[in-house]
């Protein structure tokens, strides 16, 4: 008898031009080198109506599984066949609404991105997110070339390295600056405080603030859940701590009553002995 034989499926190929729904793949490559090719899932980004972004419609291009070595400007050179590449924003997570305002300091609130991202296109016209995804039937894009190496290895450790190092007369320009916004910002504040002092609002309240060397600043409605909140946690802890006391009290009367059960045992116990203990000659 010829023993049986598993019959073993064939490996599957993958499909680059392969995309879920409404989302069209672009192979890229690192470099000539690359074997095999990495897949860019890309789509017409779209907003609800009325919802104000800065990613515009129609013209921004949003991209998914970003490679960590892509970035910005190898992205923007990457799509540059396609039309006039006006911005491109690499995000940790898709960034649903409005975008945030980003803060333009060089040396603080940086936050370094590990993993791959998402990326939003933004091209002058629309007919750059189209011409975008017809590079799907084209070959892999390349985003190291000789023109625009992307640094890598030694080079790449030592570029960031010096970017670590800190220009102390820059960061003392940025912390002046700063601080120059704050006390403009603290000035008018205060201006505008004391000119509304005494002027009843519509519903006819004054507003009335502590002055001296330490004056009280008007809650805010976040600071006034923060207050409920807090006095709501003394509650809890007080009905708790009450909670144990009633405990406490109750297991002090439970063991007052078995010791009072154990001691009428006792005399029972030893008036049987001492009535067991009389003399009977007979």
């Amino acid at each position: 008898a010829t023993p049986r034989r598993a019959k073993m499926a064939a490996p599957k190929e993958r499909v680059v031009g392969a995309a879920p729904a409404g989302y069209t793949a672009l192979a890229i490559k690192f470099g000539e080198r690359q074997r095999s090719p990495h897949c860019l899932l890309v789509k017409e980004h779209q907003v609800r109506e009325g919802a104000g972004t800065a990613h515009p419609p129609r013209r921004t291009l949003f991209v998914l599984h970003v490679p960590p070595y892509c970035s910005p400007d190898a992205l923007s050179r990457l799509f540059a066949c396609c039309g006039h590449v006006q911005s491109v924003d690499i995000c940790e997570k898709p960034e649903p609404g409005e975008k945030k305002e980003k803060l333009t300091s060089k040396f603080f609130n940086h936050k370094t991105v590990t993993g791959f991202r998402v990326a939003y296109v933004v091209f002058r016209k629309p007919a750059g997110v189209q011409a975008a995804k017809a590079l799907s039937q084209e070959g892999p894009l390349l985003i190291s070339t000789e023109s625009h190496p992307v640094k890598t290895g030694i080079s790449k450790w030592i570029a960031s390295y010096a970017a670590s190092v800190v220009d102390q007369e820059e960061l003392k320009a940025e912390v002046d600056a700063y601080m120059q916004d704050y006390d403009k910002k603290t000035a008018e504040e205060e201006a505008k405080a004391a000119k509304e002092e005494g002027i009843p609002d519509e519903e006819g309240w004054v507003k009335v603030t502590r002055k001296g060397r330490k004056p009280g600043l008007p809650r805010t409605e976040a600071a006034n859940l923060r207050v409920l909140e807090r006095e709501k946690q003394k509650r809890a802890r007080k009905e708790l701590l009450n909670f144990y006391a009633w405990q406490h009290r109750e297991s002090k009367r439970e063991h007052i009553a078995q010791l009072r059960k154990k001691f009428e045992e006792d005399k029972q116990r030893i008036a049987l002995m001492r009535a067991q203990r009389k003399f009977r000659p007979y």
